[in-house]
């Protein structure tokens, strides 16, 4: 049922007619007329004995005043009998009290006690449910400082930006708490006088004879009533309270749960009681009000009847309700009990020494020594107690130990020495958190002062992480915590557990100003833990790709998103704590590399170590598919690590002390990317379709993890540890194992692969092309978020601002819609006030009833296209939007915005731009736009290669406006000059643009290649311009022959520099083509040439052309028509017949066929060089070969030997002329078997 707050003495509905005659109001009403509380007091003061007077006192008047059995009349008969009882109550039992505690007229003391007293500045008003609760959002420490109405309307804050809520009850105003709040604690009612001084003992200004008295009765009273609330005896009472006449009277009382609805209640009792439905919603009502309540009232018969009834049929589907049969003394006691706790709530209010002297004897230990106090003693047994008692102790707890300083710093020590047996007790329990005493935590935990003393003290950080971690036992073999298999009573204790993340929270919602060495190795000791519970979660929940037949059951895996949304907030708590200290971010970086070096550790072994080749590039790594192993989304250490790694960007502790860091050390930059490359490729085939068969379980998770809600600690965090990791590795490797993990590596180191595909399953090739284009997204990503503080070179109000302007690129939104679209920090923040007038204007509303924010004119600049956190949705709305807006302002439609620099840390990543695997990935996309797509490309595919392109060229520029040219090492346009290389000959990525320009099919892009080529014709005009600056100011200062000396040679250098590097390169594709061709044409070199020589002599004689000179001798070497012989020829020229003046000089080989081979693969590659125009073309005699070889009859030109690319180039020169071939020519050879 549903928990509400209230309290005090149950009443009970009596159906024995007999018991009736019991009560004798009469007879009480005339000892009311002959009783003096006066008299009593002075009893007692002369008593050698304090406690047992009282507590025979309680004994005779107790039972004759409370719980006399049900009125069985109407409401109002019932609220006469309530007023009756608390009249004597007042007379009988606590103005005997008073009198005692004040030696005088309660009235007159209590007034004195009020005028003497100097209050604390605290206001402690305790909120009732309901309530309205303010918080400043620019002065509060943490979203849980709050003031009462009264205190808003008399502070500062009224005329602040503020928060305001309903409490659930339980808190109360921490007006006058100068660590609650950064300016103005205080409001005018309850602002420190400047006669008060805050050292002063309030117990001092007492009369020492009241505080004697005072502690006494205070002592008595607090310890009748923990004993009769703790109390487990039905029918017993403690000593020395036994009644004189104890009769045969008994209760049903039945207590609350949160297990069982209002109707399988009111059913219940309908039958049990034998009540009509009106009152048994009445019962049912003030049970769940209460916490208990008396069903039936009579004999232990009847009432055990009742009992057996209830029991019976609430058991069947659960467990069954709690009922308990009471004898009627023992109810009338604890029902005492709660009305002495809240007199001695209230007589506090008066003195503030009355509260110091209460809060001694709560927390004094008894003889038993530890946790012996009365307010240990309740807390143990809290989860004992009904609702109604717990809000009563409560109460009394914070108007006295939580509104003494100094007894509350005591207090909060023994609440974190008995905090692990309290949460167990709370995970046991059914009750809601907030009628839990664990709920106090928040008022203890929030303290910065207490929270860092706690820490020190009684280490609570690690207490609280491993008391959590220690309810979780439900582990895989890996040690990793499994959801799927939960039992519903799992998922229970789950769900309350969570409390202790909470409790975390509080611990680390402040920062610390100032270190200790205790504290930083109480913090350091709490993140060893922590990680422990991180490496818990590393992997956990893990899927596999369902091949062939659909899942048949949605796994688990709401608990593990529910964890990880629970712990966003604690990890970036932690990372700010971090930041702090330079000793303490370095610990715990290594700390968190050796943590997940132990993740890497455990996992499986047997993965086949593979070598990966392209653009003549190797690098060494290891088989794995996403498709076809497991994968999980969960990374928590991974992404802690990402986080601390920028923080030491951002600190610069990575720069001054680079010694004290292990960079380099295990694991290496190849295994800090893998685990989260896999996650995002594995958000790459979701989106390709290739996970369909998973079901909705993946598509929510996927879902969840790029939501605003998670993102910051999971999708953003694993781009920034790929972005650490690619800054410390070659960058040609890491995009190499990026090809391999999203399953391309084979599309782009394989010349005939593409074509191979296109006549394959469509699925596939839609597949690779989806891939493809996630693939480029994200090296965008990799390479141009750089709006993270540590990475790029900005402030936290940078990131805030680009965010609201990518929102605002979408369409113009309400205050709401973008507060929805901001994370927030720990503190309920999203920081939207700060930045959102700079950036925006404000339209009021109109007839839709909303006023919208629209984006300045002047920031659609800083639109790009492929921000990180757009969905493809928003992504395709806001590009809508902007060439729409774009167009109509005469601008250029698709430019992407220059990035900020990045910091010295992630400086290298700028070289993935103009590394040849990106080159070569570049050109085969930008080779396959050359044709009008046949579904082996898409535009989406070319878009991002445009996009990557203009990165480059910004990057270049900006590097040349921020220094001279000699310094810049960026030097994209030159590289895009050369011709392609892998996977395929073809020509350089600028030919490719140019030829690309004017292309009818690609009308769309036509724009962004125009500006790309500009952008080229401004950098070479931007280098020669600081070329020529920069040789004109050295001349100034020497001589002119020394000058044009010193600038020839460095020329000549240069040029062989670039010489030398070309010939190593086209060796290399020499020697690597030359393996691949003679794998292909295995067969040729496995025949006989004794059969083919007849042939191939006769097909030679046949189709030579005639040559020049009657003495050379043409030879075939290759193919069904080259020619055999083992005697060795001389040197022998021929002419080739594609120009006048080409001519070959060889001397054959031992193995003609290698030779052959070799130059063949040469001449094809100088061919294609050649045609590009965009490249000094290396001819072949000016190459060096280790094997001669023999004359061609033809140039490779002749035999169809170039790529169907180059081939096509080189046609359109060929096709006029005296030689010009003719098509049927050019297939006859193509068909005939040399490709």
């Amino acid at each position: 049922m549903t928990s509400a707050s209230g309290f005090f003495f149950v009443r009970q509905r009596r159906k024995m007619a007999a018991a009736q005659s019991d009560r004798d109001p009469s007879v009480l009403s005339s000892e009311f007329l002959n009783f003096s509380a006066r008299d009593t007091a002075s009893r007692w003061l002369a008593a050698a004995d304090l406690q047992q007077e009282v507590y025979r006192h309680l004994a005779m008047y107790v039972p004759r005043i409370l719980c006399l059995g049900p009125s069985g009349g109407s409401s109002r008969e019932e609220q006469r009998e309530e007023q009756r009882e608390d009249l004597a109550c007042q007379l009988l039992l606590l103005a005997p009290l008073e009198w005692l505690l004040l030696g005088e007229e309660p009235a007159t003391g209590l007034v004195l006690l009020q005028e003497n007293n100097q209050p604390s500045p605290l206001c402690g008003h305790v909120f009732k449910v309901g309530e309205p609760t303010y918080s400043c959002r620019e002065c509060a420490a943490d979203p849980t400082c709050v003031l009462c109405m009264k205190c808003f309307l008399g502070s500062v804050h009224k005329e602040h930006r503020y928060r305001m809520t309903t409490s659930g009850g339980g808190g109360f105003c921490d007006c006058g708490d100068a660590e609650a709040w950064k300016r103005g604690p205080y409001c005018q009612n309850h602002t420190p006088t400047a006669s008060r001084d805050t050292e002063e003992d309030p117990v001092s200004v007492l009369p020492a004879d009241m505080v004697t008295r005072a502690s006494s009765i205070f002592s008595i009273l607090l310890k009748f009533s923990v004993d009769m609330l703790t109390w487990n005896q039905e029918d017993q009472l403690p000593a020395g309270l036994e009644p004189p006449d104890r009769g045969d009277t008994y209760y049903c009382m039945l207590f609350n749960d949160e297990v069982h609805t209002y109707e399988q209640v009111i059913y219940t009792l309908q039958k049990a009681v034998n009540c009509s439905q009106k009152e048994a919603v009445s019962f049912a009502t003030t049970v769940d009000r209460d916490g208990r309540k008396s069903v039936r009232y009579g004999d232990f018969q009847f009432c055990d009847q009742a009992k057996s009834v209830i029991v019976r049929n609430t058991s069947r589907q659960s467990k069954p309700l709690r009922v308990q049969v009471m004898h009627s003394s023992v109810v009338a006691h604890q029902c005492f009990a709660l009305r002495a706790l809240s007199w001695l709530g209230q007589i506090i209010q008066y003195s503030d020494g009355l509260r110091r002297i209460l809060c001694e004897v709560g927390l004094q230990k008894g003889p038993e020594g530890e946790y012996s106090s009365l307010v240990d003693k309740l807390m143990l047994n809290d989860s004992k107690m009904w609702k109604g008692a717990r809000n009563i102790y409560h109460q009394l707890l914070m108007n006295s130990l939580l509104m003494d300083l100094k007894y509350k710093k005591l207090f909060a020590i023994q609440f974190a020495k008995s905090y692990e047996r309290l949460q167990c007790d709370y995970v046991i329990d059914d009750h809601d958190r907030e009628f839990s005493v664990t709920d106090l935590s928040v008022q203890m935990f929030t303290v910065p002062s207490l929270a860092r003393m706690l820490m020190v003290e009684q280490n609570l950080m690690t207490t609280i992480i491993r008391t959590f971690v220690d309810h979780l036992r439900h582990r895989d073999l890996q040690g990793r915590f499994q959801f799927e298999r939960y039992t519903a009573q799992q998922a229970f204790k789950f769900g309350r557990v969570q409390s202790l993340i909470g409790d975390l929270k509080y611990v680390l919602i402040s920062q610390p100003s100032e270190w200790s060495d205790q504290l930083r190795l109480k913090f350091l000791e709490g993140l060893d833990a922590f990680l422990e519970l991180l490496k818990c979660m590393q992997g956990m929940d893990p899927v596999v790709r369902q091949v062939g037949q659909h899942i048949e059951m949605e796994p688990e895996w709401e608990a593990a998103f529910t964890l990880q949304m629970k712990l966003t907030h604690i990890i970036s708590m932690i990372q700010e704590w971090c930041s702090t200290d330079e000793h303490v971010l370095i610990e715990a970086y290594r700390k968190c590399l050796s943590a997940l070096s132990h993740c890497h550790n455990g996992l499986p072994d047997g993965e086949q170590p593979i070598s990966l080749s392209v653009a003549g590039h190797c690098v060494e790594t290891f088989r794995y598919q996403v498709s076809q192993d497991k994968v999980s989304i969960h990374l928590p250490v991974c992404r802690l690590l990402a986080g601390l790694h920028v923080l030491l960007s951002r600190t610069e502790v990575a720069f001054r002390f680079p010694e004290q860091l292990p960079l380099v050390s295990y694991p290496s930059p190849p295994l800090l990317i893998e685990l989260p490359l896999r996650c995002l490729v594995l958000c790459a085939q979701v989106h390709a379709g290739m996970w369909r068969r998973n079901g909705f379980s993946l598509i929510n998770q996927i879902y969840y993890y790029h939501n605003v809600k998670c993102r910051v600690e999971m999708f953003d965090k694993d781009i920034i540890m790929l972005q650490a990791g690619a800054s410390m590795m070659d960058p040609n490797h890491f995009l190499m194992i990026v090809l391999s993990r999203f399953e391309l590596f084979h599309i782009f180191s394989s010349a005939d692969c593409r074509k191979r595909y296109r006549e394959a399953n469509k699925d596939v090739v839609q597949q690779n092309n989806t891939l493809i284009e996630e693939m480029l997204h994200l090296v965008i990503m990799v390479i141009g978020e750089r709006y993270v503080s540590g990475v790029g070179q900005v402030e936290p109000f940078d990131e805030v601002r680009r965010e609201i302007i990518h929102q605002l690129s979408i369409r113009p939104m309400a205050h709401s819609e973008l507060v929805k679209a901001l994370p927030e920090n720990g503190n309920k923040e999203t920081g939207l006030e700060r930045v959102i007038d700079s950036v925006a204007s404000f339209k009021k509303p109109g007839v839709t009833g909303r006023g919208l924010y629209e984006l300045r004119p002047d920031w659609n600049k800083h639109f790009n296209l492929y921000f990180h956190h757009y969905s493809r949705a928003d992504q395709s709305k806001a590009e809508e939007a902007q060439r729409k807006l774009r167009r109509q302002n005469g601008e250029d439609t698709a430019c992407p915005p220059p990035p900020p620099s990045l910091c010295h840390l992630f400086g290298s990543l700028v070289n993935l731009l103009q590394c040849d695997v990106l080159l070569a990935v570049e050109g085969a996309v930008l080779q396959w736009a050359v044709e009008p797509s046949g579904g082996g490309w898409t535009e989406s595919m070319l878009q991002r290669v445009l996009h990557l392109v203009g990165l480059a060229l910004l990057e270049e520029e900006q590097q040349l406006e921020s220094s001279r040219d000699d310094d810049v090492t960026f030097n994209y346009t030159c590289k895009i000059t050369r011709p392609g290389e892998a996977p395929s000959t073809s020509g350089s990525v600028l030919a490719l643009l140019e030829s690309l320009q004017n292309a009818p099919h690609l009308e769309v892009h036509k724009d962004m290649i125009t500006w790309i080529l500009k952008m080229v014709a401004n950098i070479k005009t931007m280098r020669e311009r600081t070329s020529s600056t920069f040789t004109v100011s050295v001349s100034h200062r020497r001589g002119p022959e020394e000058t044009v000396r010193d600038k020839d040679k460095a020329e000549r250098k240069r040029k062989a520099e670039m010489a030398r590097l070309r010939r190593e390169k086209i060796m290399a594709q020499m020697s690597e083509m030359q393996k691949h061709f003679i794998n292909e044409n295995k067969e040729l070199f496995q025949q006989s040439l004794e059969e083919l020589e007849a042939s191939t002599s006769a097909a030679a004689a046949k189709n030579s052309p005639p040559s020049s000179d009657s003495t050379c001798v043409s030879q075939v070497c290759v193919g069904p028509r080259r020619v055999g012989g083992a005697e060795p020829a001389s040197c022998v020229t021929t002419l080739c017949s594609c120009t006048p003046t080409c001519r070959w000089a060889s001397t054959p080989p031992a193995d003609t066929m290698h030779a052959t081979c070799r130059v063949r693969q040469s001449v094809a590659r100088w061919e294609s060089l050649s045609a590009t125009g965009y490249a000094d073309p290396v001819t072949p005699g000016a190459l060096s070969f280790d094997t001669d070889f023999s004359a061609y009859h033809r140039c490779p030109r002749s035999f169809g030997l170039l790529s169907q690319d180059s081939e096509r180039a080189f046609r359109a020169g060929l096709n006029t002329g005296p030689r010009r071939r003719s098509a049927s020519r050019v297939r006859e050879t193509q068909e005939s078997g040399y490709f």
